[in-house]
């Protein structure tokens, strides 16, 4: 067993990060919380970042580390890409809201138009949370039906309606803040079940079925390859609408998104993140007929009884209007998702033979430019080599797994080391290197050691 440090993690992380610890003793006094997103919740406490650059980011002690949170998804060209810079630059100038329907918006949802299957038609929102909610309004409007069907440990945004069954446990009755009766309107299945969703959908009232379309929670629960196919038949069988959430996998999968990389089209999709640029932004696309009740019409009757409402002040504003434009005109090609893709694959390779030669229980496994960590697990199909569905545990169990004793440590211990997860995975950017991969692993075998000193694997 390797020799313990002198210090605890913990304790070498309070003195290592001190800035950031006493920001977030200043925010708790201020933010409600003590941070404006969830998801930053991390132990001990988080790091404040500063400034950022490519694959790097620095904190306030300047501390300089290797981001793998890449702007929770946003950031497939990295931190600053130059050319998106220089088109938000170019727009700042005239304006940053123009009150006013603009030739930005419309040049965006063209390169939208133009790479994504199902995007007949485009309508830009200001968050992902934003068009989770506005698809489901679209489909049962276009439907006349109320319920939705989502899959457990999907994740759609923090709207009322689609944060059912999103943590474990699936079948929690309601969450704090949102009422019993919204989620009376949403039904939850397992995915990978075909037979369960036929029956379902065969009492015929759902209006629509979402999903993460390479499995839930950024394919941290892998979804059998056929299944989005299977579900695309039974929803098409059953009258009710498809829809992808791609927010983490549009543009980042393949230029397509999921769509393509699937060969499945849904009749609605989701995005923000990369579709942004990496700014505030996101979208619904869908097909002509199924986004027809956005529009206004003369028909007597149809704009109070049948058109939905949508507003946003922000919607397409300008700036992220061309940071979005600029970046799937980059991204169009497929040469950055090979790219991605093949280094997150060598990551992923990297981190199970440091656990192969440690002989520790773990894994590390993923989709296209993602990978999830999960320490204490086993699976029976783990090697030296890239793991795309880890076979033995349950969908549960790789949900919950950053939420082990050894996953919460291996956080701080990386970050000691220079680098950051999200959580316990991450996501692999243009900017990156094999370099970066390479030191990334190394970090990742002596942290082990240390995990192993403090005796939680």
């Amino acid at each position: 067993m390797a020799q313990a440090p002198t210090q605890s993690i913990n304790q070498e992380f309070a003195e290592k990060f001190a800035g950031s610890l006493a920001m977030q003793r200043r925010a708790q006094q201020v933010i409600a919380g003590g941070m404006n997103h969830d998801g930053r919740f991390v132990m001990p406490f988080p790091p404040y970042i500063s400034h950022a650059q490519g694959a790097y980011k620095w904190d306030v002690d300047d501390n300089q580390i290797l981001d793998y949170v890449m702007g929770h998804g946003s950031l497939l060209l990295g931190h600053n890409d130059p050319d998106i810079l220089a088109a938000m630059q170019a727009k700042l100038g005239h304006g940053t809201h123009l009150g006013a329907c603009s030739p930005h918006e419309l040049e965006w949802a063209e390169e939208v138009q133009r790479l994504v299957p199902n995007a007949e038609r485009v309508r830009f929102t200001g968050s992902g949370t934003e068009s989770t909610l506005l698809a489901i309004r679209i489909a049962r409007s276009a439907t006349g039906k109320k319920m939705v069907l989502k899959f457990e440990g999907h994740f759609h945004g923090w709207n009322d309606y689609l944060l059912k069954a999103e943590k474990p446990p699936f079948d929690a009755p309601f969450s704090p803040g949102i009422p019993e009766e919204t989620w009376d309107t949403v039904a939850v299945l397992p995915a990978n079940d075909p037979a369960a969703l036929e029956a379902r959908l065969a009492k015929g009232d759902i209006a629509a079925v979402i999903m993460e379309a390479t499995g839930g929670s950024w394919a941290t629960m892998p979804m059998n390859p056929g299944f989005p196919q299977e579900v695309r038949d039974l929803c098409t069988k059953h009258g009710a609408l498809l829809i992808f959430d791609e927010v983490i996998t549009g543009f980042r999968w393949a230029p397509g998104g999921a769509q393509q990389s699937t060969g499945v089209t849904p009749d609605l999709a989701t995005f923000a993140k990369i579709i942004a640029g990496g700014m505030p932004g996101g979208a619904v696309t869908g097909t002509a007929d199924a986004m027809a009740v956005l529009e206004f019409r003369s028909t007597p009757g149809w704009n109070a009884t049948k058109k939905v409402r949508h507003q946003g002040t922000f919607n397409a504003q300008p700036v992220a209007a061309a940071a979005g434009t600029t970046c799937l005109q980059k991204v169009a090609d497929g040469e950055t998702q090979r790219y991605c893709d093949a280094l997150a694959s060598n990551f992923r390779a990297g981190l199970n033979g440091v656990l192969e030669r440690r002989n520790l229980p773990g894994f590390a496994w993923g989709d296209s430019s993602v990978f999830h960590i999960a320490l204490g697990l086993t699976c029976t199909n783990r090697t030296a080599g890239d793991l795309r569905a880890p076979e033995g545990p349950t969908p549960l169990e790789l949900k919950v797994s950053d939420s082990s004793a050894a996953n919460q440590l291996l956080y701080p211990a990386m970050l000691l080391e220079g680098i950051e997860l999200f959580h316990g995975g991450g996501l692999v950017s243009r900017s990156h290197t094999q370099a970066d991969i390479d030191r990334t692993v190394d970090a990742f075998d002596r942290v082990l050691g240390r995990l192993e000193a403090e005796g939680v694997i």
